[in-house]
């Protein structure tokens, strides 16, 4: 199996791979690749439907260049824990986000959010933020404020009384039970639609259905997520079977 950095023509395959509508196990077969290197391959340069080979190519030797010219490493700062590579942590990193931002939150919302998920601690001041993401104070708590909105984040203070912003372990829990709140509240916006277009008019129709398909979905979702919850929560330290 090759190693080092895809090829051009690697990246023409891959192209060409997502135009066929291949997954990307089989476009990884390919070209003789991990499946999780077409993967990141794909993510961090604008997904299935935006992937385009030269634009990769040339994005990639961008980054390159940019940690070739980037300030040394600082020799205070402390090693990555449990002897984690920084280089693999940082390109993780890059692609957790681009996730994130594929599923429609904006850019620096989700480079905050894909920093404090991939935190051991699980939780940052305003200052860690700013200094790991190399961005403003303010880019930071604007960010928070829109992934507090969305149910992502909480706010502490910790023994110094300082700030901190935490993702819990069950965030995608309560991210879920905000948005079923939110479509609860949009189910009965449209229903006092009906009333006031009035029963039974194509618009007044056109409402009710909305209501009845969002008020469907969003109990099951609010559903699964509780019985998921029961079922798959895993602490940190704990495997999904073990036992106490």
């Amino acid at each position: 199996m090759p190693g080092g950095r895809l090829t051009q023509e690697e990246r023409q395959q891959i192209a060409l791979g997502l135009a066929d509508g291949l997954a990307y196990a089989e476009i990884a077969r390919g070209i003789d690749r991990p499946t999780s290197t077409v993967t990141r391959e794909v993510m961090r340069n604008g997904g299935p439907t935006a992937y385009r080979a030269d634009l990769a190519h040339r994005a990639t030797e961008h980054r390159a260049h940019r940690r070739r010219q980037a300030a040394p490493r600082d020799p205070k700062a402390p090693p990555q824990p449990y002897g984690r590579d920084e280089e693999a942590v940082r390109e993780y990193e890059e692609v957790f986000t681009t996730v994130i931002m594929a599923s429609g939150a904006p850019k620096m919302m989700s480079r905050v959010l894909a920093c404090l998920f991939t935190t051991d601690a699980g939780s940052l001041t305003a200052s860690e933020l700013a200094q790991r993401l190399q961005v403003s104070p303010a880019s930071i708590s604007k960010a928070i404020a829109f992934l507090e909105s969305q149910g992502l984040v909480r706010r502490e203070r910790d023994e110094r009384r300082r700030e901190r912003y935490v993702v819990d372990d069950d965030v995608w829990y309560q991210s879920m039970m905000a948005s079923a709140r939110s479509t609860a509240q949009l189910v009965e916006t449209s229903r006092q639609g009906v009333s006031i277009l009035g029963p039974g008019t194509p618009a007044a129709i056109r409402l009710e259905n909305i209501a009845r398909f969002l008020d469907f979905v969003s109990e099951s979702i609010a559903r699964a997520a509780e019985q998921a919850r029961e079922i798959l929560h895993t602490k940190p330290g704990t495997t999904p079977d073990s036992t106490t």
